[in-house]
């Protein structure tokens, strides 16, 4: 009880000097209240019909920035994040194909039956926040992160050989990843071959017709806003990362005798 109320009383002290500091000018200046000149730009394009050589046709000025202003940015962005998750799984790439590794039975019948419900939850909010991500805050990293979690848990609550059993491989995983990887590349360049096949002006991270080209992605599915390629986008990163992150977690919840094995030799370099 005692130390409960040491942290807290500590947790209050810190909060209180933040706050002191902050609005001291201790940590600098603080942000403009008003709204800045591109921020106002931003706000009045994305989703502006009456300037629709300019807009992205997303409402999620967020989404707008990330994937159509600043597409080139965020795509160097996504290929670092694969390369952090390539060299993960090129460290354990020995284990990574061998499925008789593993034999965990799982826990009890009521946490798998309760992680069950659970997890179709955590699929369900991630594909919401994913494929809406050009209409609510959110995105595919978000959506993919969430999702992620769903595997992970199922991992640790049914065993690894819940995935061997529904045949959920190493090989499907890696696909699934490569194969959204190059649909985010195409989805940038799309229009852009379109074009020059059909010798129109166009280029490259191309959403919506602009002055000098023709070319849109669809601004609505039915009734529904569509972003235009932000839509794709959303989609194919969530894939992609939801197929990183479990193939990592699959690696990683192997048995520490594999783990070890596997690393056995790098300290005299091989």
């Amino acid at each position: 009880m005692l130390r409960d109320l040491i942290f807290v009383s500590l947790l209050v002290v810190i909060i209180l000097a933040l706050t002191y500091l902050t609005y001291s000018g201790g940590l600098g200046d603080l942000p403009p209240q008003d709204i800045r000149f591109i921020a106002k730009n931003y706000l009045n394009l994305t989703y502006n019909q009456e300037i629709s050589w300019l807009w992205a046709a997303s409402p999620e000025a967020v989404t707008a920035i990330v994937w159509d202003y600043r597409g080139l940015d965020t795509l160097f962005e996504t290929v670092v994040f694969y390369g952090a998750i390539l060299a993960a799984l090129t460290l354990f790439r020995s284990i990574s194909k061998v499925p008789e590794l593993v034999s965990s039975a799982g826990l009890s019948l009521v946490v798998k039956r309760i992680t069950a419900i659970v997890t179709l939850a955590i699929l369900t909010v991630a594909a919401s926040t994913a494929l809406h991500g050009h209409l609510t805050p959110g995105g595919g990293f978000q959506g993919g992160a969430i999702a992620s979690v769903a595997p992970l848990l199922l991992l640790v609550v049914f065993g690894k050989q819940f995935f061997i059993d529904r045949k959920i491989t190493y090989n499907k995983l890696l696909s699934i990843r490569n194969i959204s990887l190059a649909l985010l590349g195409f989805t940038s360049v799309a229009l852009l071959v379109l074009g020059f096949l059909i010798g129109v002006e166009s280029y490259i991270f191309q959403n919506q017709a602009k002055t000098i080209s023709t070319l849109s992605y669809p601004t609505h599915l039915l009734d529904v806003p569509l972003g235009g390629s932000l839509f794709f986008f959303n989609l194919f990163e969530f894939l992609a990362v939801a197929g990183g992150f479990t193939l990592v977690f699959t690696i990683l919840l192997s048995k520490d005798e594999t783990l070890r094995r596997e690393l056995e030799g790098e300290e005299l370099g091989y």
